[in-house]
């Protein structure tokens, strides 16, 4: 690189485009958090003009994590932050590497007279108290001794030099991160019934997945409020591989649970169809008969008349509330009918409606009249399930990150000097200091080692 840089060079250096490329980035992850995202952003469709949609659904704002917008800035700030750092990091390699000599005019022609004292102690003897003191604050100190003078010096927070280069590249794996769960991750979605398992998936678009292990809903869990809305739900759910039960745990709204790679997020809920109901048979003279059914049981008739088969359970039939369907079987006979949850109150709503349906009336196959008891709440869990390959990088990214930021925070590069030089009744001491950053900082340190060395070499140990 010349030493004349050029435009591009300087403009992508530059600090304010930086500031810029973060602020725009802010401004459309912000976007996105308001803005409904993929599937959701359908509901949002019917609400606003179809000409507005269409034109946000052009410019990818309703997938804006994977939008050519949201790439080209994320490279934008990865090419900025790479020519900033090299375009900064030879002046920081020097600072690094620099070695002021202890005997340069330049480092003592600023002392003013609270930066020295005089102890009445030998050259030599102050010079070892002040090295091993040097050595305990600062865990290393040169030694230069002459007839006359003694140096000595120190330095300490080398490495934060480098604490912004640190920061710049965990942004960067941030960048690398994001684009490879952009690009590559997978979502999908499974319903499951309690107590049943499910190993396949369904990718967007409708594509089936396979996974490397099988999930079974041991037991779904649904509080509700007083108005009926859902206060809370939880799927126990426990996962098998090669058939061998592999980990247990309860999944619930923002607290995900990771498996094999895979992370789980509970989504949704619904009753499921087909459980199993509670239904009673009774007929003139004999006890009721009551039994737990579901759809595709076949049970006989207690008089030895035929069978009867259960076609299917209902939750809501006609919105007229639980109901089975059976058909009763007797020789070359063959009755279809349904039974309700709440026929009591179906015919009175509706009156003539058994005459008007026979279908409907619970007595079709005489002597038996049918009652439906009850149905089995049972309900399935949908469950979100995700691979994102990014995240491990992301995570390294954020521990690359922090420790940029308490490098830069908690430490700098100071290299503090002490001139030890002998007089008539004794030595005179002068302590001095160099720091980029953190003035204030090295102006304290400085003061109480010097009253440190104060007190030692007045009273030596």
């Amino acid at each position: 690189m010349s030493r004349k840089k050029s435009g591009i060079w300087s403009f992508f250096s530059s600090v304010q485009l930086a500031i810029v490329l973060l602020s725009l980035i802010a401004f459309f992850a912000l976007v996105g958090t308001i803005v409904p995202q993929r599937e959701a952003a359908v509901e949002l469709g019917a609400r606003i003009p179809p000409g507005l949609f269409s034109f946000l659904h052009k410019i990818q704002i309703f997938d804006l994590y994977h939008s050519v917008w949201f790439f080209l800035l994320m490279g934008l700030l990865a090419v900025s932050l790479i020519i900033c750092s090299l375009d900064r990091f030879p002046m920081a390699w020097r600072r690094f590497r620099l070695r002021p000599s202890p005997r340069s005019e330049e480092i003592w022609k600023s002392i003013s007279p609270t930066d020295k004292f005089q102890a009445q102690i030998a050259l030599g003897k102050a010079a070892d108290i002040v090295e091993r003191i040097f050595r305990k604050k600062y865990r290393s100190a040169i030694r230069e001794d002459s007839s006359e003078e003694v140096y000595l010096t120190a330095r300490k927070g080398r490495f934060s030099v480098f604490g912004v280069y640190i920061v710049h590249f965990s942004i960067l794996v941030l960048i690398a991160g994001a684009m490879i769960g952009s690009i590559f991750s997978m979502e999908a979605f499974v319903n499951i019934t309690e107590g049943e398992t499910a190993d396949t998936v369904f990718i967007r678009g409708g594509e089936r997945m396979t996974l490397p292990f099988s999930i079974r809903c041991d037991k779904f869990t649904l509080e509700l409020y007083e108005n009926g809305a859902p206060k809370t739900f939880q799927s126990d759910l426990t996962f098998f591989k090669e058939g061998k039960p592999m980990y247990s745990g309860e999944l619930r709204v923002n607290h995900p649970i990771e498996f094999e790679g895979f992370r789980l997020y509970q989504a949704s809920y619904g009753e499921a169809p087909g459980g199993k109901a509670t239904l009673a048979l009774s007929r003139p003279g004999a006890r009721q008969e009551i039994m737990n059914v579901a759809a595709g049981y076949t049970f006989d008739l207690p008089g030895g008349e035929g069978t009867f088969e259960v076609l299917k359970v209902e939750q809501n039939l006609m919105n007229m509330g639980p109901a089975l369907k059976l058909v009763v079987r007797s020789g070359k006979r063959e009755e279809v009918f349904f039974v309700f949850r709440h026929i009591d109150q179906i015919k009175e709503m509706n009156p003539g409606i058994i005459e008007q349906v026979p279908m409907f009336n619970p007595s079709l196959f005489r002597p038996y009249t049918f009652s439906l008891m009850g149905l089995e709440e049972k309900y399935f869990t949908g469950l979100q399930v995700r691979k994102d390959p990014g995240t491990p990088v992301v995570a390294f990214a954020a521990v690359l990150l922090v420790g940029g930021l308490l490098l830069i925070l908690f430490t700098y590069t100071r290299t503090v000097w002490v001139r030890l030089k002998s007089m008539d009744d004794g030595v005179e001491v002068v302590v001095t200091g160099r720091s980029y950053a953190n003035k204030a900082g090295l102006e304290k340190e400085l003061k109480y080692l010097l009253a440190e060395l104060k007190d030692n070499l007045e009273r030596p140990a």
